[in-house]
């Protein structure tokens, strides 16, 4: 009977902690187009879910986008933080990052918000968010402002959901 080599013990670890040695190597960065891609070098630190409102405004007779009102998920469903105007990441840690639009496109869904590309403007605090350099707003549903005419300071919430990738600076 031939007798199996024993595997180093970092490859154990792997195994036990991650399921196996393929996991070290996924990249959960999706295929988008090249106005929506990051910085060369850029590193996919976090994925979160966004589920929440889309908040509009009318005024001067048309909808205008106030903000989002978001709770940020992991993919198990553990609450991270929320999504609010600015456009703002905050962490349940205290951290925070502040995004500038830098590149949006249609995504396939013309129900949903657009697919974005931001620049982080502003990061504070030690946390999750810390080292941000860039986001994409990805996968989207629903959000889009309502149709039509609108009456001065009447606001509407809109249910919308999307996948938040967070980079960071090589």
């Amino acid at each position: 009977m031939k007798r199996m080599p024993t595997p180093a013990p970092g490859v154990l670890v792997c195994i036990a902690l991650l399921g196996c040695a393929a996991a070290m190597a996924k990249d959960d960065s999706p295929a988008v187009p090249q106005s929506l891609q990051p910085p060369p070098g850029a590193r996919l630190k976090l994925k979160l879910i966004g589920r929440g409102v889309q908040i509009y405004q009318c005024q001067d007779g048309a909808w205008r986008l106030q903000g989002p009102d978001a709770k940020l998920t992991d993919e198990a469903g553990r609450l991270v933080g929320k999504h609010y105007a600015g456009p703002t990441w905050e962490s349940t840690d205290g951290s925070k990052v502040v995004g500038e639009v830098r590149a949006h496109e249609d995504g396939p869904d013309p129900r949903a918000v657009p697919w974005l590309l931001l620049h982080a403007k502003s990061v504070s605090g030690n946390g999750v968010f810390s080292g941000i350099d860039s986001i994409q707003r990805l996968q989207t549903a629903g959000g889009q402002a309502p149709q039509g005419d609108c009456t001065a300071n009447q606001s509407v919430q809109v249910p919308y959901s999307a996948n938040y990738y967070f980079y960071t600076a090589n």
